[in-house]
């Protein structure tokens, strides 16, 4: 019974990837565009900005907000990232005024905390498919594939996908705790390119190539409950699917 499932499993794996090789929605010259600087100097993952490099890489803020109730869900958030010879480094700065980190478990619900996100296509195109890397400040993280509109209009997430990846937070404020104001927090990781190996060819990692992307912040600011709001590097046009629209994405491009 195990060795069928096992069979059924890699059936549908296989299929899901060469249909969503097959489906193109994004049209070049129309995404935004967010440089990505190399990087040749060591890189300590300690969620510190203490290396030169991040200096010299492009930062962004992430300010398209969505389900916005107060006017403190509407927090600055700035994503920075460089690519090296192994492996991406991702940097996110957020100012935060209520802390919040309860998910403990790996593949569980980090994303109803205080939560960072980034997914990643391997081309300059959406095929529908994406690597999702989603972390709350105790570093529990929900690691998926995701495939938009697989069947019958529906989506499925892949969460045997357990990548390996470096994180490290640090913190100004008291978690979990909204009696009184806190400032923010930060995450830094640093995520192989051997992770992105499962879905066929790859665009390689050199400069004036690109990928598609997304960075996502998910901001919680009740003490109870699962109300968060939401913003993003690149706009989302129809937030009330979800944040996996695959066909909006943006690009990174590789510069040195």
């Amino acid at each position: 019974m195990l060795q069928n499932t096992k069979v059924l499993v890699t059936v549908f794996f296989l299929s899901a990837t060469v249909w969503a090789q097959q489906e193109k929605k994004l049209s070049l010259g129309e995404q935004h565009i967010f440089k990505v600087s190399k990087v040749s100097e060591p890189m300590q993952i300690d969620g510190k900005m203490k290396e030169g490099a991040w200096s010299r890489t492009e930062a962004r803020t992430l300010d398209n907000f969505y389900n916005i109730d107060k006017p403190s869900d509407q927090q600055k958030s700035t994503f920075r990232m460089l690519w090296g010879e192994d492996e991406f480094y991702v940097f996110f700065e957020m100012e935060d005024r209520y802390i919040t980190s309860r998910e403990t478990k790996r593949d569980g619900q980090p994303y109803f905390d205080d939560c960072a996100e980034i997914f990643f296509i391997t081309a300059p195109d959406s095929l529908d498919t994406h690597f999702g890397y989603e972390l709350n400040l105790n570093k529990a993280s929900n690691d998926f594939i995701y495939f938009n509109n697989y069947t019958m209009g529906k989506d499925v997430v892949y969460k045997p996908f357990n990548p390996s990846f470096e994180v490290e937070v640090t913190f100004d404020g008291t978690i979990n705790d909204n009696s009184d104001i806190d400032k923010g927090w930060t995450m830094e990781m640093a995520i192989p390119y051997s992770n992105f190996g499962e879905l066929g060819k790859v665009v390689a990692i050199e400069p004036g190539n690109k990928w598609a992307f997304l960075a996502i912040r998910q901001d919680r600011n009740d003490a109870n409950g699962n109300r968060r709001s939401t913003s993003t590097i690149f706009p989302i046009y129809d937030i009330s699917k979800n944040v996996h629209q695959a066909n909006r994405f943006g690009l990174m491009e590789f510069v040195e």
